[in-house]
């Protein structure tokens, strides 16, 4: 109804949904099966009747080269003396020529001409044939005589001294031979009656027997449980389903995998929020005690309050990283990349992070094209490029010490055909035999102090692997002398992103 108004409205006409219909395999074998036949048929009919005329013909025709041959046997060709006329005639008498017309379905018409063309006996209506004589070879046409059709043998006959032949011609109405045809399409056509219809069934009971193999196997999948995510066996499917089965079976173990990183993920998330939520139980419960108590202590409470605010803002840190987590794991995101500025982000994030810098006495920098450089645009989502700077940038604020430093880089790469984007501090570092394991989700290291949701490095994995790129992690290579004293190694985080119009790696 909405789309009748909205048409009515606008006063144009509205594209009508095209419906589509489930397709049945059954049918359509069954149709490719049985069009054929019922296509073929009409032509094995056609086929059958042009067989049963030519059938039929033959003993007909023979006797009526017979009956010719007898006439033509009757023919006698008189010549005259020196100058005297020669004459042909036929010694048939009146009782034969009554024999030879003597038939209770058809009628039988005979006429002999002389050499010259001249009627000697028979029918006159018989008209002769076109073409040159061929002597003493039977001929056979169809023709018509008083508008019936009827099948003529005709035979040219010479005489001993003559030059010129005479000509027979028998003629018969089509009578028994259309009888006879008729009786051989029948004698074809109606089993075929009886075969179609019974081979039509086979298909069908066929068809349904090998179809039911599908159905056994769909009523399998429909009887399992939902968290039953186990293979299906093979062998028990036809050979001709196996690559479906397959592919079914990859489809469950990659849900499987998905849902177990999943409910792997929850758990841990809950683990990880029941300390920040179970100290603010705690301290609100304490500062209640204490009001209680009637101890009013301000720098109790103080405490408390501090506590309290720390706890909630752990909380929420961990919130926010997994909110960052589900949507640098959304891939519909993905499917939509759009021009994105690599230096213009790292120069936003980097003066979003001073305040905290400052408040930690790290020295924040950023090092980099100034401007809206192009040489480093890239094609991918701004949002999720922001997020992975972001928590490369807070992990190297969160684990680098008072009086460090922290540098974020951006370079192109023209020959490489990339935009280098790298995050150096002077932290600890991380070694080489953790380098891998600090993507995972919630991962810390045993000798690390620094509290910290163990999010953001899987966090820049998952929006890194979207972009078609990874992150390699290093030691730092330059530290100012003057912070070096007391601190580690520090870390490199390098990444290499496709520049915008140049050819996917691989």
């Amino acid at each position: 109804m909405r789309a009748h108004l909205v048409q009515a409205v606008n006063g144009q006409p509205m594209p009508q949904p095209i419906a589509t219909e489930q397709r049945s395999l059954f049918g359509e074998i069954l149709d490719w099966m049985l069009a054929p036949l019922l296509l073929l048929w009409p032509m094995s009919v056609a086929l059958t009747y042009a067989a049963a005329q030519n059938i039929a013909n033959q003993p007909y025709d023979r006797e009526l080269g017979e009956m010719t041959r007898a006439i033509a046997r009757q023919i006698v060709f008189e010549h005259g003396g020196a100058g005297g006329a020669s004459r042909t005639r036929l010694r048939l008498p009146d009782v034969a020529a009554d024999i030879l017309r003597a038939d209770d379905t058809d009628r039988v018409y005979f006429r002999v001409q002389g050499p010259g063309g001249e009627h000697i006996a028979g029918d006159a209506e018989l008209a002769p044939p076109a073409g040159p004589p061929a002597p003493q070879e039977m001929q056979f046409r169809d023709d018509k005589i008083h508008s019936e059709p009827v099948r003529i043998a005709y035979l040219w006959v010479a005489g001993a001294s003559s030059d010129a032949p005479a000509l027979v011609q028998v003629a018969e109405t089509l009578g028994k031979r259309s009888h006879l045809a008729t009786e051989i399409i029948k004698g074809v056509i109606i089993p075929q009656f009886v075969i179609l219809p019974l081979a039509v069934l086979l298909v069908w009971l066929a068809l349904a027997r090998a179809i039911r193999p599908l159905n056994e196997l769909q009523q399998r999948i429909r009887r399992r449980r939902s968290e039953d995510l186990s293979p299906i066996d093979e062998l028990e499917a036809p050979e001709e389903v196996a690559p479906l089965v397959r592919a079914i079976n990859d489809l469950l173990a990659r849900l499987d995998q998905s849902i177990g990183a999943q409910k792997h993920f929850l758990a841990d998330a809950a683990h990880q929020l029941k300390t920040p939520l179970a100290g603010l139980r705690t301290q609100a419960e304490l500062a209640q005690r204490e009001i209680d108590a009637g101890q009013q202590d301000p720098r109790s409470l103080k405490r408390s309050l501090q506590q309290i605010a720390l706890s909630s803002q752990r909380a929420a840190h961990m919130v926010n990283q997994l909110l960052a987590m589900a949507r640098a794991e959304d891939k519909e995101s993905a499917q939509h990349p759009q021009d994105v500025r690599l230096a213009r982000l790292a120069r936003e994030v980097v003066r979003d992070f001073v305040p905290r810098a400052m408040d930690k006495h790290i020295d924040l920098g950023y090092e980099g094209p100034d401007g809206d450089d192009s040489t480093t645009r890239m094609i991918g989502q701004p949002l999720l490029i922001r997020e992975l700077i972001r928590n490369l940038v807070d992990n190297a604020l969160h684990y680098t010490p008072s009086g460090g430093v922290v540098t974020v880089r951006v370079t192109s790469d023209p020959f490489g055909q990339v935009v280098v984007l790298q995050v150096e501090d002077s932290g600890p570092g991380i070694a080489e035999a953790e380098r891998e394991l600090v993507f995972r989700p919630f991962y810390r290291a045993i000798d690390v102090q620094a509290d910290g949701s163990g999010l953001g490095l899987a966090i820049v994995k998952e929006i890194a692997t979207q972009h078609g790129t990874t992150v390699t992690i290093g030691d730092a290579r330059t530290r100012p002398a003057a912070t070096s004293a007391g601190q580690g190694p520090g870390a490199l985080f390098t990444l290499r992103f496709p520049l915008a119009g140049a050819p996917p790696a691989g």
